[in-house]
């Protein structure tokens, strides 16, 4: 045990103090560069209707990963199409602000606190740390829309999505977010960035969760809990530094421009998924269709009205719905998988296949898998029925009871 504890020990690369240290560092690139889009992907994809603004996050982003305490981590920075304000940070440096994250902002410096913040759990290997000390949390999946059909695709996700979506949204410990507070402030006053944008940013998240998005924040915003206490930590070391230093609030409200003009279409939906519940479908539907007046472009606004189209029955046109939400975002697993399913129901099998088949490819689901087994029963092919069906058994809840049944009866018969 000791020469075990010994080999296991490492000097944290942020603070250089000795820590436990049994996952290697090719490991962590490793996991970070497997994880990081199947865990994008798993809270709402990939804002692309303004690649501009995700290159800016990205300047500002690598601008302090060059000051940071391990500049040569593989550092990416993308914005997630979701209204949660979050951020996180995935080992080896992959990054991801939500787009309601950053319409909470005033500036460029507050962004450049947001991404210090998150700089820090990477380069200190936080998340590495939670998983060595059996930390990890069976934290929910946030930006799966309605997710109707089968099965919550919540329930369902399987592999290293899901434990990727666990490190994104499990909580960080108060020392862990602290000592992320701290050193990200170091990292912005070496950028060039005022401190006190990061005093702005927790007494914001604060103010948020004592206001009427209590609830919002307390379900959906459990990776950085806010705190007083952070708000005064960092007060203090603002005030230790002095003032001074880039705000750069004209920049931040250009490159802003393009997703603010869009925020009215992004409130429809998300009044549209608040109606549905309330079992409000036909008013969801209606806040759809206005989102999609403002952004006919938004892949996410079709795949929501494709699946309330499904649950009123109307497969054939939820099927353009969805082949348009596909053909606007090619890569995304959830609208791949929304129109397998749909042409499973229509007994198009070949199309049904190709969508599900692609859809596991970039995070794999039980239901995907149940349907391709059941696909495979239609067509005789008893083999990879089996084996589709054993995967999908894994799963828990009714989709893997479902499969072991059919495995059973496959099997046995």
């Amino acid at each position: 045990m000791a020469v075990a504890l010994t080999s296991g020990c490492a000097v944290n690369p942020v603070t250089g103090e000795s820590q436990l240290s049994l996952i290697s560092e090719s490991q962590e690139m490793a996991m970070g560069a497997e994880q990081y889009i199947p865990t994008q992907q798993t809270q709402g994809g990939q804002f692309y209707l303004d690649p501009n603004l995700t290159f800016y996050v990205s300047e500002v982003g690598n601008k302090l990963a060059a000051v940071s305490d391990r500049p040569d981590l593989p550092y990416e920075f993308v914005i997630l199409n979701s209204s949660v304000p979050n951020a996180w940070a995935l080992p080896s440096g992959k990054i991801a602000i939500n787009r309601g994250l950053l319409t909470q902002l005033e500036d460029e410096a507050q962004l450049a606190s947001v991404l210090g913040h998150e700089i820090v759990h990477a380069a200190a290997r936080h998340s590495v740390q939670r998983m060595q000390t059996g930390m990890i949390l069976n934290a929910g999946m946030a930006g799966l829309g309605m997710a109707m059909g089968d099965s919550g695709l919540a329930n369902v996700i399987m592999g290293s999505a899901n434990l990727g979506s666990q490190l994104a949204l499990a909580q960080y410990g108060q020392g862990d977010e602290l000592e992320s507070d701290r050193f990200g402030i170091r990292y912005m006053v070496k950028a060039g960035y005022d401190p006190m944008a990061a005093v702005e940013l927790q007494q914001l998240f604060v103010n948020m969760s004592q206001g009427q998005e209590a609830n919002y924040l307390s379900s959906l915003f459990a990776t950085h809990p806010p705190s007083q206490t952070r708000v005064n930590r960092n007060l203090e070391m603002a005030r230790e530094i002095g003032p001074g230093g880039t705000r750069g609030r004209e920049q931040f409200q250009r490159k802003m421009a393009r997703l603010n003009a869009l925020q009215p279409a992004y409130d429809a939906y998300d009044e549209a998924t608040a109606l549905i519940r309330q079992e409000d479908f036909d008013g969801a539907m209606a806040k759809v269709n206005e989102a999609l007046e403002i952004e006919p472009d938004e892949a996410m606004f079709h795949a929501l009205r494709g699946q309330l189209l499904t649950r009123a029955g109307n497969t054939a046109e939820a099927a353009r719905a969805f082949d348009k939400a596909v053909s606007l975002y090619p890569d995304m697993f959830s609208y791949r998988l929304y129109r397998g399913l749909n042409a499973f129901a229509r007994n198009q099998y070949p199309q049904a296949r190709e969508d599900l088949t692609e859809a596991n490819r970039i995070v794999p689901t039980a239901i995907g898998f149940l349907r391709l087994g059941d696909i495979a029963v239609a067509e005789n092919r008893q083999e990879d029925a089996v084996r589709f069906y054993q995967t999908a058994a894994q799963a828990g809840g009714q989709v893997g009871e479902e499969a072991r049944r059919k495995l059973a009866k496959l099997t046995q018969g």
